[in-house]
């Protein structure tokens, strides 16, 4: 069975950091680019950042550029999202997500707020 479980999700202030985690099984991670998404309430679903198989390339949205960070241990099947200098509006549901979307998490909510 497929799976991909974040984790790491929470409620933080304004200017915290938080680290999501998603832990992938029952498919060869390292054969699938990945990339975060997130669900922002009221809004439409958007990247945060995607990452190649390898790990050697990422792109980040606007947004996220210089404030977020993805990575990936293909070793531990494991996709990571390090977030610095959270503002409100980043608040929303994160989703871990393969690049041609064929598979998805269930999403860990990151909540920023004083």
């Amino acid at each position: 069975e497929v799976q991909l479980v974040e984790s790491g999700g929470g409620m933080v202030q304004p200017g915290g950091s938080l680290r999501l985690s998603c832990t992938a099984s029952g498919f060869i991670f390292s054969n699938y680019g990945m990339k975060w998404l997130r669900r922002v309430p009221g809004k439409e679903r958007e990247l945060v950042a995607s990452i190649d198989m390898a790990g050697s390339s990422t792109h980040y949205a606007d947004f996220a550029n210089g404030r977020f960070t993805i990575s990936r241990d293909n070793a531990k099947n494991e996709l990571y999202l390090q977030m610095n200098s959270l503002k409100p509006e980043d608040t929303a549901q994160y989703y871990c997500v393969t690049l041609a979307d064929q598979y998805w998490g269930k999403g860990t909510l990151v909540t920023v707020s004083s």
